[in-house]
C-alpha cells in the first residue's frame, strides 16, 4: 500500500467559482493535501493533469466542455497517468452518475454534504490506493449497478484462475473492508493482502477496486441481497 510521506498533491476541477474557492479554502487548512493546481472545464482540467500529474483530481461531475466522467474515463485510459486517482464531488448522487463515474474508473465518489473532515479522510484513502464511496451510495447498490453493465460470465469462467485466498480477499473488497482490515480479518500482512487483491484484479481485468466490486456481484461470489 502506497504511502504519502509527502503532501498529497491535488488538482480541483469545478466550473464554478465560488464553490472551487471554498473547497480550496477547505483543503488547504490540510497539512497533508495540497492544491498543485486549479481548473475550471474539463479540458483544462485533462490538460492539467498531464502536465502537473497530481496524486488525485477532484472534479464535479458537471464540467463545463469535457464533463467530469469524460474527464475520469480519459485519465483512466491514459498510461501516461496511471498513477492519477480520480475522485468525483457532487450534488448529483443519480444511479445513473454514480455508475458511469464507476464505469469510467473514478476511485471514489463523494456527494457535497460530505464535510471538510470526511473529504480529507477520503482524499488519505484514495491517496493510499483504496476506494472510497460516500456513506449515501452504498457499495451493494455499486455492485448491482457495475454488475448489470457486465457482460453475463457465468461463474466458474469468471473465477476460475483465482485462488481461494484471492477469493476471500475479492470478497472482503466488495464487503466494503480496507486492505488494513482485510489483513486483519485474514490474518495476514496488509502487503499481502493488497498483493492478493492486486492479483485478482489483474486476472479479473477489473480498472479499480469498485469495479472489483461489480464483479464480485456479477459472478455471485458475494450475494447482492441486503
Amino acid at each position: 500500500m502506497t504511502q504519502h510521506t509527502a503532501p498529497i498533491r491535488l488538482l480541483l476541477a469545478d466550473g464554478r467559482p465560488g464553490p472551487r474557492a471554498r473547497l480550496r479554502a477547505v483543503l488547504d487548512a490540510e497539512a497533508d493535501i495540497e492544491v498543485v493546481t486549479e481548473a475550471e472545464d474539463g479540458r483544462q482540467a485533462l490538460r492539467s493533469a498531464r502536465e502537473r500529474r497530481p496524486d488525485i483530481v477532484l472534479t464535479d461531475v458537471t464540467l463545463p466542455g469535457l464533463d467530469g466522467i469524460e474527464v475520469t474515463r480519459r485519465i483512466s485510459a491514459d498510461p501516461a497517468l496511471a498513477r492519477v486517482r480520480v475522485v468525483i464531488l457532487t450534488g448529483d448522487s443519480r444511479d445513473r452518475h454514480v455508475f458511469e463515474a464507476l464505469r469510467a474508473g473514478a476511485a471514489g465518489y463523494l456527494v457535497d454534504d460530505t464535510t471538510p473532515a470526511e473529504l480529507a479522510h477520503a482524499l488519505r484513502v484514495v491517496a493510499r490506493g483504496d476506494a472510497l464511496l460516500a456513506p449515501s451510495v452504498t457499495r451493494q447498490l455499486i455492485g448491482r449497478l457495475v454488475a448489470r453493465s457486465l457482460p453475463p460470465t457465468p461463474r466458474p469462467a469468471l473465477l476460475a484462475e483465482l485462488t481461494d485466498r484471492e477469493r476471500e480477499a475479492v470478497a472482503l473488497v466488495a464487503r466494503g473492508l480496507s486492505t488494513a482490515q482485510i489483513a486483519a480479518r485474514m490474518v495476514i500482512t496488509p502487503l499481502t493482502a493488497k498483493s492478493h487483491i492486486d492479483r485478482a484484479r489483474a486476472k479479473l481485468r477489473a480498472r479499480g477496486r469498485v469495479q472489483l466490486v461489480g464483479l464480485a456481484y456479477a459472478s455471485g461470489l458475494v450475494g447482492s441481497g441486503p
